[in-house]
């Protein structure tokens, strides 16, 4: 596979402060959705933010990534989403979500 192609995954986290941030790309599925929470919930983070802008597939194992990580970060979780990733999430009933952000 070519290392351009946008359906690549990658999850690259950084923290700051407690707070950690995780920038995902690609597809997140059953294969990927694990590593995807990993990078969400390493060190002492108390809030996280997912960057799923660059996004381009995203099934139910991914969904149900994202449904944990609300559970851990009740209140503090943000979610950006990609145009695939809101679709999904419209389909499946979670697009009134607090953490679904524009």
């Amino acid at each position: 596979m070519d290392q351009d192609d946008p359906d690549i995954f990658s999850a690259t986290g950084a923290v700051d402060g407690d707070r950690v941030t995780v920038v995902v790309t690609g597809e997140v599925d059953m294969s990927t959705a694990g590593d995807m929470i990993s990078a969400a919930t390493r060190d002492s983070a108390r809030a996280a933010t997912l960057d799923l802008r660059g996004v381009t597939f995203f099934d139910s194992a991914a969904i149900h990534a994202l449904v944990r990580l609300a559970e851990r970060y009740p209140e503090t979780l943000e979610v950006l989403p990609s145009p695939q990733v809101r679709r999904v999430l419209d389909i499946s009933g979670l697009s009134g979500q607090p953490w679904l952000k524009s």
